[in-house]
């Protein structure tokens, strides 16, 4: 199927699916479009009963579509940049030590304790997997998704010290979260077994160091040369190419793209870098294209991770370990949250209950699903897809809709 068709569709099911919400739901977009697609498919499999024409397009569509690819390699990067473009930069520089822990620590405690848990809950429903393969399902679910993060989080009346821990952790963990995933890929696909720890070192601090890097040498190039010039039709194309061309030079160089875009994004949106580079009419159209692009995509995006549940091997076993694994996966976030925030929260003031808080706030979304499909045959692609999508759609839908909630009844103030 051709690459415009498919975007067409795509796109059209999103106006369609969004218009639906907006006009007789009115959730959240993220969840109402999850939530539109998820009884679509469903509609989609009891029709083909009758007449499988429909079923058989949709599965055309999916079978058609590179997720992996379509999310980390092209849409994750314009994501991160417009929801780091927006971040309140001050609050996050006041909770940087915190935001760093949570997303690097944090990430790897996490993958760890869903990995051994989960191996062990494999081990007693009488499912063999190797310790190695559990870990590698670890670090693809433990990164929080800052893109579902972003679009609930905006409704949900957070304090603002609150909101930055909880954004900032999303938007630099997915991109520790994805190098940690690479590491134990690699050692998992090592047929030999013999990969060193230096090697394992190299690998980890050129994605993180050098995404970071290229990102802090993109947001300065950018700010130089949006301030040399007055001019917002061309302001607003010196930010696409940032991203275009930054994604571009992070791929080759084997750099995080991800973290790259975050940094970018920060140093671009910061307040003082705007106040000295762009003039009003400048900040308006910048701020408007790229919520735009965050729409669009966003929309896109969950209407395939709604889509996706047609690719899902659904066998009883599987669909037992998915059940087990979402409280699972939410005491591991607890647990590996719990020491960080004992040892900052004095010193930064923490808002009452910030690890419950974090815990049903920290939601899980396309990059998990995007990084299970990357498994094969061998690393139980199909069990562990299963339980992933169990706790993507948990995570959108239940924790979702109800994390504005769980802030509004846990925390004394909004600050």
């Amino acid at each position: 199927m051709e690459y415009f068709l498919i975007t067409s569709v795509l796109v059209c099911l999103a106006a369609l699916f969004g218009f639906i919400n907006v006009k007789f739901l009115k959730l959240p977009n993220s969840i109402g479009l999850m939530l539109i697609t998820i009884i679509f498919s469903l509609g989609v499999l009891g029709l083909s009963v009758y007449d499988d024409t429909l079923l058989n397009a949709e599965k055309e569509i999916i079978a058609s579509i590179d997720f992996q690819t379509v999310l980390l390699d092209v849409m994750l990067s314009f994501l991160l940049f417009a929801g780091a473009l927006h971040t309140n930069f001050e609050q996050l520089r006041v909770q940087r030590w915190p935001v760093l822990v949570f997303s690097t620590i944090g990430v790897l405690v996490s993958t760890f304790l869903v990995g051994s848990a989960i191996f062990l809950i494999l081990e007693l429903i009488s499912m063999q997997v190797d310790y190695i393969y559990c870990l590698l399902f670890g670090a693809l679910i433990s990164p929080t998704d800052p893109i579902a993060v972003l679009g609930i989080l905006k409704k949900a009346g957070a304090p603002k010290k609150l909101e930055a821990k909880i954004v900032g952790e999303s938007l630099f963990n997915d991109g520790v979260g994805v190098v940690v995933f690479l590491t134990i890929y690699k050692i998992a696909a090592s047929t030999s077994g013999d990969v060193e720890v230096g090697e394992i070192l190299k690998l980890f601090g050129l994605e993180v160091l050098g995404g970071i890097s290229i990102g802090f040498v993109l947001g300065y190039i950018t700010y130089r040369l949006m301030k040399s010039i007055d001019d917002y039709d061309i302001e607003v194309i010196i930010t696409l190419a940032a991203v275009m061309g930054g994604t571009a030079v992070a791929h080759h160089f084997h750099f995080s793209a991800p973290l790259a875009m975050v940094t970018a994004g920060l140093i671009v949106g910061n307040d003082t870098v705007r106040s000295s580079t762009m003039s009003e009419i400048t900040e308006t159209y910048v701020d408007k294209f790229w919520e735009l692009i965050d729409i669009l995509l966003n929309t896109i995006l969950f209407v395939l991770i709604g889509m996706e549940m047609l690719v899902l091997t659904f066998e009883t076993d599987y669909v037992i370990a998915g059940l087990i694994s979402i409280p699972l996966v939410l005491i591991c976030r607890y647990a590996s949250l719990l020491v960080p925030i004992k040892f900052f929260q004095k010193k930064l003031d923490f808002v009452p209950n910030t690890n419950l808080i974090m815990t049903w706030g920290g939601l899980r979304g396309g990059i998990s699903i995007a990084l299970a499909l990357s498994l094969t045959a061998e690393m139980h692609r199909e069990l562990f897809l299963m339980i992933t999508y169990f706790i993507v759609v948990f995570s959108i839908l239940v924790q979702g809709l109800t994390v504005g909630k769980i802030v509004e009844k846990l925390t004394v103030s909004k600050i």
